[in-house]
């Protein structure tokens, strides 16, 4: 292989409208001041950063530049001798670096001690072994500089040369041993520790065990250092364990957040035992709760978590964990409080649940207290309630504490809130039968005071369906005679306007002094009259009335119908039943004639019309058939619905359980008489952090959409000069392109480019460098993109080169269009019905596609597109079944960045042709979102078309 990659950590990016020439560079060094001289640096360092070849330069900037004392020359030249070619074309050292050397030396022993210092950090990216042999004494010396910050950057440049030309200093570990046991400065220390960890990890080793009583008195950075060799000896000898343990332990109260958090990971790892455990939990508590980073926080806290899913089989570890968690939610950052509560759910237990359930009911009072309701603490609150439900649920014995704190926020002003506490009443009076006199006589007290409609909605469905006793039915009806007011509505009304214009008040005269133009004084009079709004002193049922909301008339005809069928099947009193039922009739008779009238603002729809007549009609022939649906069959229904959200979950946390499946005949690995830690599958947890920070998490294998080939494309033809292919490595926010060049002449082809361009969210982080390629040989190059989002995004380009020995243009190649598939980026969530509802009411994107498929049947079609777009289906299994000729489904996705994708399917079979028909609508938050889903959709029905 031919690639010609120089070693250089420098990257800089500018774009130079105006280059200068060399021999303008040149006369600038000769002739130019300081200044001239500093920008004539820069300009040459960029100019062969972006590939122009200036060998002139070198020997005027030896002459002129690199005698000056100005500190910021200094630092340009360190840059500039990084990037410049040292070697001639045979591979020998240029003669014109002796004189560099010199350079270097002199500066080695300078009196300033920046100047020392960011000499040896060069010296630390020199790749020349001839340029640093005659530096090594002068390097030594500086070992013993009364600067620390001579002294540690010249342990780092001993590191960097003894790791890649050790025949240059072999005594390196030796002498920074000696040198290590005299140094008192922490970050000295820090760095000679670093190298003996990775050149003689015994000395190391040596040095620690000399000084284990003394580390509490460390540095932090120090501290970190020790922690890391601990891991890492502990990791390749098992065996060494029990002498670090309590050094470990004892680097728990460290005063440093980092050295706690990494003697924390690193305990575990040593020592699976409850006390450890218990140790690094208790540690890991301490660190989100006085820490102020909320990232901080949240990586802490999935630290934690992590921790307690090892060790989920330790019930002691679970109820104590449970409680120290209890004190993160003093956290004023909503997603830390909402992840808390997340995690706090898996914890609780019957030992534990009782005081979880205490503790979070203080949090909930605190809510009440709080005289400044934002929008974090209506989310809070929110977050509390759901907590409260699923305890409720899941232990029935704390209902009986949960049910009376969570009626209180009915008559708050929070109404997503009141809306979530409807759902767990629903679901406990469906659930726990001794719970439904009380939860019916708390909600009847509270009904008069519920401020939100879509609150009173459900409140009184509930009510209305769960009323069953002669007394909570009489009790109902008297609440709503009360909410609502005198009757009839309409002719009270009426009166009421009559009697406010014969009352209204007597106009008064208001009497003010202005001054007037010419600047004298006169009085100015007003009549003022009072007019009083009665609204606000109406009751709550007739207040929303009034205001055209007559849907909630429709629900309240629901639950009187229930109320007064049930009640002829209860009361004996022929009287009483006749009279609840004329109640009834004239309640919703008056609902129906307000809405008919000019008295609301809105008028009353057709179809709340219809619905109060069917309720009258039912009311006055009471039927069999619809007395059934409407005390049994709702109630059926509701129970239908919460057992298959039940099933729904049961189905997803099924999913998401980690199956091990070991075959019967594997061998069984005893840790503690392993000769090798790798044979017992131990894995170095730094290790595997660092890969997946930097490739990011693979998927498995067994997948042949995810194998090397399915990510390889073609970019040209096998009939062109060049012939490139790339590989396509999709990390979580990156994407890497591995380029294979491939000469098919036999030619030598000079400064090959590949030039390349993206469109969408994609962004080109660095620019491939030019190779020269031998005939019939190949080369590998890499390019980096970043992704912003899970727009579609296309990258383009093409390959220029220059053929040696022939003048003219350079040739050039252009490269067929990688297309960046979607789904690398989207994964399945999912989500409740309330909050899918939520999500397509405010997004605004909406991207419409046509169902054109070759397939049949209905469900299979539906899978197809799940397996497409990844995506998962939010409605039941239970409602897919059947043949109707009909199918409606939603779905949702989630992105890596955090973008939700909705769409809802809705398709019917022709009953000529037996082929689909129907749309497929996405809603996304962002246009690209929408627009590539669908078009990701479209793209999978005509390949499956084509299939």
């Amino acid at each position: 292989m031919a690639a010609l990659e120089q070693p250089c950590s420098v990257l800089i990016n500018v774009n130079l409208s105006d280059s200068p020439t060399e021999q303008s560079l040149k006369q600038d060094f000769e002739n130019g001041s300081t200044a001239v001289k500093i920008q004539a640096l820069k300009n040459a360092i960029i100019m062969m950063q972006a590939g122009e070849k200036m060998p002139g330069l070198l020997m005027h900037i030896i002459r002129y530049v690199l005698p000056e004392q100005d500190h910021t020359i200094k630092k340009l030249l360190f840059v500039f001798w990084e990037i410049v070619p040292k070697r001639d074309a045979a591979g020998k050292l240029l003669t014109e670096m002796i004189l560099v050397c010199d350079a270097y030396r002199k500066d080695l022993i300078h009196p300033n001690e920046f100047i020392r210092g960011s000499t040896l950090r060069f010296l630390c990216k020199v790749r020349e072994p001839e340029l640093l042999e005659p530096l090594m004494p002068s390097i030594r010396a500086c070992l013993d500089n009364k600067y620390s910050y001579v002294r540690r950057n010249a342990v780092l440049a001993l590191y960097t040369i003894y790791r890649n030309f050790e025949f240059l200093v072999p005594d390196a570990p030796e002498l920074i041993q000696g040198y290590l046991e005299g140094e008192q400065d922490p970050s000295c220390k820090r760095n000679a520790f670093i190298m003996l960890i990775h050149t003689d990890q015994q000395r190391a080793l040596v040095y620690l065990q000399s000084c284990i009583d003394e580390i509490g008195t460390f540095g932090d950075i120090l501290q970190l250092v020790i922690v890391e060799l601990i891991y890492k000896v502990c990791q390749a000898k098992p065996t060494e364990r029990a002498k670090f343990i309590r050094t470990v332990y004892n680097l728990l109260s460290s005063n440093s957040a980092s050295v706690r958090y990494e003697a924390a990971g690193t305990l575990v790892t040593l020592s699976s035992t409850p006390t450890a455990v218990k140790a690094a939990a208790k540690c890991y508590v301490e660190l989100i709760v006085h820490e102020s980073d909320n990232n901080v926080k949240l990586v802490v806290l999935d630290k934690l978590m992590k921790l307690q899913q090892d060790h989920k089989h330790d019930l002691s570890l679970q109820q104590e964990l449970s409680m120290d968690v209890l004190r993160i939610l003093g956290s004023t950052d909503i997603e830390v409080r909402r992840k808390t509560l997340d995690f706090l759910m898996s914890l609780i237990s019957l030992r534990n649940v009782k005081d979880v359930v205490s503790l979070l009911k203080k949090e909930v009072i605190k809510t009440y207290s709080n005289t400044d309701k934002d929008q974090n603490t209506k989310t809070y609150q929110q977050l509390l309630v759901k907590a409260l439900h699923q305890c409720g649920v899941k232990f029935p014995i704390t209902a009986e504490i949960v049910v009376p704190v969570l009626m209180d926020f009915l008559a708050e002003g929070n109404e997503k809130a009141a809306e979530s506490v409807l759902e767990f009443v629903r679901e406990a009076v469906t659930r726990f039968e001794n719970l439904q006199p009380s939860i019916i006589e708390k909600l009847l007290n509270s009904l008069p005071s519920i401020k939100s409609i879509s609150v009173l909605h459900a409140g009184l469905w509930i009510l209305g369906e769960y009323c069953t006793t002669e007394e909570q039915i009489r009790n109902m009806v008297d609440v709503v005679l009360e909410s609502i007011g005198d009757l009839p509505i309409v002719d009270t009304e009426i009166r009421e306007s009559t009697k406010d214009d014969t009352e209204t008040a007597a106009p008064t005269v208001v009497t003010t002094s202005r001054v007037t133009a010419d600047g004298t004084y006169a009085t100015q009079s007003a009549l003022l009259s009072s007019v009083t709004n009665h609204n606000d002193d109406k009751p709550q049922l007739r207040f929303f009335l009034l205001d055209g909301e007559f849907f909630l008339g429709a629900a309240l005809a629901t639950a009187l119908t229930k109320l007064s069928l049930r009640y002829h099947q209860v009361c004996p009193d022929a009287q009483a039943r006749n009279k609840l039922t004329a109640q009834s009739m004239l309640i919703l008779a008056s609902i129906m004639h307000l809405g008919k009238s000019a008295l609301p603002k809105k008028p009353i729809s057709d179809d709340d019309v219809d619905w109060l007549s069917l309720c009258i009609r039912v009311l006055n022939d009471r039927s069999p058939i619809l007395q059934s649906i409407f005390t049994r069959a709702c109630r059926q229904s509701l129970q239908d619905m919460i057992g298959t959200i039940d099933l729904t979950k049961l189905a997803l946390s099924e999913a998401e359980k980690d199956i091990v499946k070991t075959d019967v005949d594997a061998l069984i690995n005893f840790s503690h008489i392993l000769t090798n830690v790798n044979d017992g599958k131990a894995v170095d947890e730094l290790e595997l952090s660092l890969l997946q920070a930097t490739e990011g998490s693979k998927k498995k294998e067994s997948d042949v959409s995810t194998t090397a080939l399915s990510k390889v494309y073609q970019l040209t033809g096998f009939s062109d000069p060049i012939y490139a292919e790339a590989y396509i490595n999709v990390n979580q926010y990156d994407i890497v392109l591995d380029v294979l060049v491939v000469n098919q002449t036999p030619d030598t082809l000079q400064n090959l480019t590949l030039e390349l361009a993206t469109l969408g969210d994609l962004k080109l982080v660095d620019k491939p460098s030019p190779i020269t390629l031998a005939g019939n040989d190949f080369c590998n190059t890499k390019a980096q993109v970043k992704v912003a989002s899970t727009e579609t995004g296309i990258i383009f380009g093409n390959i220029v080169y220059d053929v040696s020995g022939v003048s003219g243009d350079k040739s050039c190649v252009v490269l067929n269009d990688i297309h960046i598939d979607i789904m690398d980026y989207i994964v399945p969530a999912s989500c409740t019905d309330t909050e899918f509802r939520k999500m397509w009411a405010e997004f605004e994107w909406e991207n419409k596609v046509s169902v054109q498929s070759n397939i049949t049947d209905m469900n299979q079609y539906l899978e197809h597109i799940l397996t497409s777009t990844n995506m998962r289906c939010l409605t039941p299994k239970q409602a897919l079944d059947g043949d109707c000729g009909f199918l409606a489904a939603n779905l949702y996705a989630k992105s890596v960045f955090g973008e939700d994708a909705l769409a809802n399917i809705s398709i019917e079979q022709l009953s000529d042709s037996g082929a689909l028909s129907g749309h497929i609508r996405i809603r996304a938050k962002s246009q690209g979102m929408a627009l590539s889903l669908g078009d990701k959709i479209t793209h999978s029905q005509k390949k499956e078309a084509g299939a």
